[in-house]
């Protein structure tokens, strides 16, 4: 899979052509899954990418898509209690920016898995459809990556999971 560091570039129409185009194929999740992995790769940058169902009958999310199987296999589960990080993005629907491996170790169980993939920043993107969050899109880098615009971009890329995450086909 590529990593995809620098150079960023902004986001275009013709991007959100590429997306609405992904929307329309048939083998979904994955179509726009990899459209989304690709763009948000150049616009905002990710060495892991991720997508995760939310169910919150359970609070439980279910991985969709991911770039690196071998640590994060789609079809995997992980419960979500009552923490500091479901509350800002599950009850507060805001993005959770975190640039240091600390934010990770503070917010993650599975901190030690990420943090030796070499990851210390993650931007986490609550996807939101009538005012609560079906799924998260997860984007992984090295420490100090992430800045404030970049939520707004991921926000916005984010936006097109909606009919994936509502379909239920993982």
């Amino acid at each position: 899979m590529p990593t995809y560091t620098t150079p960023r570039r902004d986001l275009r129409v013709e991007d959100l052509s590429l997306l609405a185009e992904a929307l329309g194929a048939m083998d979904q999740p994955p179509s726009i899954c990899r459209v989304l992995e690709r763009l948000s790769g150049e616009t905002i940058g990710h060495q892991l990418f991720t997508v995760m169902r939310f169910d919150s009958s359970s609070s439980e999310f279910q991985r969709i898509h991911t770039n690196l199987p071998s640590a994060y296999p789609a079809g995997g589960r992980k419960k979500k209690g009552a923490t500091a990080w479901a509350n800002q993005v599950l009850g507060e629907m805001k993005v959770f920016r975190g640039n240091e491996p600390t934010d990770i170790l503070s917010a993650f169980e599975d901190h030690k898995t990420i943090l030796d993939q070499g990851l210390g920043s993650v931007l986490n993107i609550p996807v939101i459809f009538e005012g609560r969050c079906v799924g998260t899109m997860n984007l992984l880098h090295r420490a100090g990556w992430y800045r404030p615009e970049d939520e707004r971009i991921g926000s916005l890329l984010g936006a097109f999971l909606i009919p994936v995450l509502l379909n239920g086909k993982s």
